[in-house]
């Protein structure tokens, strides 16, 4: 349980103590910080651009139940709107073949089995255009090393390929309706100047995979959106756009990838000293200044992977909610939509998992159990839609329609700095001086799994009912309710704590 401290002194003094692992050492604790928070300020627009779209594996992990209950129990914690995966092209399900003449076949019955579900939940398609049918392919063994052998081929002859992207959309628009489908993304392939394409040279024969693909989607609507260049580390996408305007490409949106744990070299090309956690949104606004300085300015920007960085399991630990405030804190501005990869552990990049934590990408690890990160987008869903701007680096501030607020505040134990506890108070203006406060927050004794997954024996492969009673034991109880004391609120976070507090409005001033 979190302990709440309270003194006459410290009272008198206009302070809450909010402590989660006990008092922290203040020997070893970070220097204090104080927020200062005007209720009445102006604000800005500040919609959930972090969790309006999310990743997942490939296509075919969506014929399966575990992967559908996973999607329903984000999208109960989230405002997921749009869900990416590769591979919706791929030989397992059986989309193109050639029959006896060597004539093509087409068969969509899995590809609208897989959209249907998606729509039968609220949630609608990035339709990532890859990988190559085998008997479509220029090399039919040019497979990645992936679990799922993708065949990342060039087409060997544009005119079939042509052909199939026109009888794809053509089958989503008639079985949806144009109404429906143009407000999808089409995403041209994925990572194209890495191994997951092998035409030569790279960059030229993706743009010209992009272009026909492009054309071909126009050619049935032109309200079908599509975009590039999908690339990892925030590249391409100055050559991607002169290519575009030069040869009269159509593009709709730039999309491109990047993790918090690559190297800064990669993403910017500097030698700049940048955190891992302020990495990728390092380079979502470098990508945001190359379209704005393009022949193609204010197209959106789709981020359609991110994730914090792998080492040490850190995915299934309470540092995923630090690491994602921060990136909604820096990214706010540049990035129409921050996808996270992925939503669930139902994934097989490296074949099936063998256990339920193993540092993997998603919310829910294998078997539908909620880690830590599944609460913190569920904490940070409550944010308001219209911030408020405050200087700190540990706090988002939003106001909601009824004039309360909705605050995240936070402890990062950055991955290259000694962690430390941090002691934050609020001082916050424009509300009652008792205005009621209500908390919420994630750490390491707070809806962090992995300590009741140890108590349990840590089982290989939890049965229904161990999954049941860890996200039992795990759920966010309701929130505390404190009150202000002479508006003000001092929280003493441990490394890696999240919490989200909403400081509503009273009657008198």
């Amino acid at each position: 349980m979190m302990r709440i401290l309270r003194s006459p002194s410290l009272c008198a003094a206009g302070l809450l103590l909010v402590t989660g692992l006990g008092a922290p050492s203040h020997a070893n604790a970070q220097q204090p910080e104080q927020i200062t928070i005007d209720a009445r300020a102006t604000a800005t627009p500040f919609p959930h651009f972090w969790d309006q779209m999310f990743g997942s594996g490939r296509a075919a992990l969506a014929l399966r139940q575990s992967y559908q209950n996973d999607l329903t129990a984000v999208k109960a914690i989230t405002d997921l709107h749009y869900l990416r995966f590769h591979a919706i092209l791929h030989d397992e399900l059986g989309v193109y073949n050639e029959d006896e003449h060597g004539n093509p076949v087409y068969n969509f019955v899995y590809v609208d089995q897989i959209y249907d579900s998606l729509l039968a939940q609220g949630v609608r398609p990035v339709v990532e255009i890859s990988f190559m049918p085998r008997k479509l392919a220029f090399n039919p063994d040019a497979l990645h090393p992936f679990w799922y052998k993708q065949n990342v081929s060039p087409p060997k002859s544009m005119e079939r390929w042509d052909d199939l992207i026109r009888a794809l959309a053509q089958n989503l628009v008639g079985r949806y309706g144009i109404e429906e489908v143009a407000q999808w993304y089409f995403e041209v392939w994925n990572e194209p100047n890495i191994d997951f394409w092998g035409g030569i040279p790279r960059q030229e024969s993706y743009f010209d995979l992009y272009a026909h693909t492009a054309r071909a989607l126009k050619s049935v609507s032109p309200r079908l959106r599509v975009g590039g260049p999908a690339t990892a580390a925030a590249t391409w996408v100055p050559e991607f756009l002169s290519f575009a305007a030069t040869s009269h490409v159509p593009v709709d949106f730039v999309s491109s990838h990047a993790y918090d744990d690559e190297p800064v070299e990669r993403l910017l090309g500097t030698n700049e000293v940048i955190p891992q956690e302020d990495r990728t949104c390092a380079a979502v606004a470098k990508v945001r200044r190359q379209i704005d300085a393009s022949p193609m300015p204010h197209l959106p920007l789709l981020w359609t992977e991110w994730n914090v960085p792998g080492m040490n399991q850190l995915r299934d630990t309470p540092y995923v909610g630090p690491a994602l405030a921060e990136a909604i804190r820096t990214c706010d501005g540049h990035v129409d939509y921050l996808s996270f990869w992925t939503f669930s552990d139902v994934f097989e990049e490296g074949g099936p998992a063998p256990r339920s934590f193993q540092g993997q990408f998603g919310l829910r690890a294998t078997g539908g159990i909620n880690k830590a990160s599944f609460y913190d987008y569920a904490l940070l869903h409550q944010l308001g839609t219209e911030r408020i701007a405050n200087p700190s680096h540990n706090a988002i501030v939003t106001r909601l329609p009824d004039g309360s607020l909705a605050i995240a505040v936070w402890n990062l134990a950055a991955v290259d700095q000694p962690a430390a506890p941090r002691r934050i108070t609020l001082q916050i203006n424009g509300l009652a001086k008792d205005a009621p406060v209500s908390l919420q927050r994630v750490d390491e004794d707070h809806s962090n799994v992995l300590k009741p997954y140890a108590a349990m024996g840590s089982p290989v492969y939890p049965s229904p009912a161990q999954v049941k009673q860890l996200n039992r034991e795990t759920a966010l109880p309701p929130p505390e309710r404190h009150v202000l004391q002479d508006s003000t609120l001092t929280l003493d976070l441990n490394p890696n704590t999240l919490v989200l507090l909403n400081v509503g409005v009273s009657k008198a001033r």
